[in-house]
Formats: C-alpha cells, structure tokens, sequence
C-alpha cells in the first residue's frame, strides 16, 4: 500500500511538468500556432555617402550694364556705420571683372534618385558688420539653420516665409546665437532686419541636398548624383530664374554655364 500513493504522487508530478512544458512551448509560439505581430521598421537614417559619383558644375554670368549703386547709409545706427571704414555697397547685382555672378541659387528640379538622401551641410547665417552673410543660402527640412549675432548690437531676424511658418525674433547684443527650423519645401523668401532695413538674406528650403550657391566668380558645383538627365534652375533675387537640361555620365563632371541678360525693363537707363 505503501507504493500505491507514492506512484500516484510521481504520475501526477510527471503530468504536470508536461502540462508546464507545454504551455511554455505553446507560449514560444505565441499560444495559437501563430506567431508575434512584426515590430515597426525603424525609420531608415539617412545614408552618409551621396547616392551617386557624377558631379554638375559651371558658371553663371551677367550680360549687361552694370547698376549704379548707391553705398548703404548706415549713420541711422552709428554703430554700424563705425564698423566699415569705406562704403558699402549692396549686394543685389554682385559681378566680378569676369562678369561671374554671385549669389545665384542652383539647384536640380527634376528626376531626382528616390530618397532618403545624404545631409547637405547646414547653413549657418551670421549677422557681422551690420550685414547678413551669406547673401544666399539653402538648407533641408528638418535641418536647423544656425544664426549668429556677431556685432553684438540688437538685431531682430524677420523671416518673409508664406509656405514655412515665419518667425520674427529680436537679438540683443548679448544673444549670440539663435536656432530656427523648417518643414516644407519653399522657393526662396527673404530674412530682413527690422532694425537695419537694409539688411537682408535670403533662403529656400529643399527636401534633397542638391543645390549649390554661385561664389563671388560665378562658379558653382553640385556633387553626388546618379547618372541620368536632370533639369537645373538658376534663381536670382533680381534677375529671377532659368532654366537649362544637363545630361550626367556616371563618375563623369558635366559642365554648364549660365547667363543671365540685363531685364528689357533696366536698358537704356
């Protein structure tokens, strides 16, 4: 009799550890014979390296008399004017003895390789000399755009965007730096100063890293894209924009120069 309860008592043990392992087994596999609901995909990082070798590159000129400008008056703030010892012309029609235009705006407008794309470098705007510089700049969504205050004077920085939410924000002398970001793609818009109305900047917002600003002899490059056939726009504040049709071979540079014409409205003043 003695055998009779402890026989009894190692079955029942042995069936529970069975029932125990099953469950843990069934619960490995999610119960039901199904499997565990996939997890979301990280969102896919920008790639670091461009998306191709082959390179846009040129030159963008101006064909026409040349503006007689006027120096900026800054004696409406002495200290602004006690920054420059000689005139300060605007930038609005910037051409060297080359007839290289600076401060024009390129940038592909079509075709473009699918995303995601590599980060262009963020602009960083400075407010030195009573001036903003660079004149022109491009930046990508989401990126954050650095302005400085190197005059440590009071600047405000008033954005003109309509597609971007515009902001208006004031820097006292002891404001160093202010940070500001975008969400949308926008064709260029102006950034002024309300205290200095003769500062001014301008910005567009791009969702690829495909652009380039023209330097003080014209030139400009755009590296990193996929052979193929693009169209490239020139924007400048005043002349406004063109067009023209590039086509890449793969690691290969293709050259186009750009001329922009004296407006039928300017001529013969």
């Amino acid at each position: 009799m003695a055998c009779i309860p402890t026989c009894t008592l190692r079955s029942a043990s042995f069936t529970a550890f069975l029932v125990f392992t099953l469950a843990l087994v069934l619960a490995g596999c999610g119960g039901d014979g199904g499997s565990d609901p996939p997890s979301e995909p990280a969102a896919e990082a920008p790639p670091t390296e461009p998306l191709g070798s082959s390179t846009i590159a040129g030159a963008v000129r101006y064909d026409g008399d040349l503006p007689r400008l006027r120096p900026l008056n800054m004696d409406a703030d002495p200290a602004c004017a006690a920054k420059h010892t000689e005139p300060v012309f605007p930038e609005i029609l910037d051409v060297d003895e080359e007839a290289g235009l600076a401060n024009v705006l390129v940038y592909v407008a079509d075709n473009l390789p699918p995303g995601p794309y590599p980060l262009a470098e963020p602009p960083v705007i400075d407010q030195v000399g009573c001036r903003y510089t660079p004149r022109v700049a491009g930046i990508m969504v989401g990126q954050d755009l650095l302005v400085l205050n190197s005059d440590e004077l009071l600047h405000n920085v008033h954005s003109l965007s309509e597609i971007n939410a515009p902001f208006n924000r004031a820097m006292p002398g002891a404001i160093k730096r202010a940070t500001f970001s975008f969400t949308d793609e926008e064709p260029a818009f102006r950034i002024k100063c309300d205290v200095h109305p003769w500062m001014s900047t301008y910005l567009a917002v791009f969702s690829h890293p495909y652009f380039a600003v023209t330097g003080p002899d014209g030139s400009f490059e755009i590296r990193g894209l996929p052979p193929g056939t693009y169209t490239i726009e020139a924007w400048h504040e005043r002349l406004g924009t063109m067009r023209s049709g590039v086509t890449l071979l793969d690691g290969l540079t293709a050259m186009v120069d750009l001329t922009f014409t004296q407006p039928e409205s300017a001529q013969g003043r």
